[in-house]
């Protein structure tokens, strides 16, 4: 069974950065791709970021596209999202998830586990 554990919220300014990790355990990592979702307060579900299984391809939402960077680090089965400029319309609660597939994927449905999140807050 896969076993994710984001960790790095927190309650920052605007303007301020945040690196979010997710380790995952009990699968084979280093084969999947990864993807990084929030949830905001208003409870849309929105996609971040997707990384390969081996990190040479990325895709992001437009609305954190130059300001948010996903990465992986195989040996340590764990994804990163690094957070810069943050801006209020950034809060939420972080979910990363991992899907059985190389490659990454920016529909939710597409990924078959999941953390229990982490909570961003960013005030102006």
């Amino acid at each position: 069974q896969v076993l994710l554990v984001e960790s790095g919220g927190g309650l920052v300014q605007a303007g301020a950065s945040l690196r979010l990790s997710c380790a995952a355990s009990g699968g084979i990592f280093s084969s999947y791709g990864m993807g990084w979702f929030r949830q905001t307060p208003g409870n849309e579900q929105e996609f971040i970021a997707t990384i390969s299984w081996s990190g040479a391809s990325t895709t992001y939402a437009d609305s954190v596209k130059g300001r948010f960077t996903i990465s992986r680090d195989n040996a340590k089965n764990t994804v990163y999202l690094q957070m810069n400029s943050l801006k209020p319309e950034d809060t939420g609660r972080y979910y990363c998830a991992e899907r059985s597939l190389a490659v990454g994927s920016t529909r939710r449905v597409e990924y078959n586990y999941w953390g229990q999140g982490t909570q961003v807050t960013v005030s102006s």
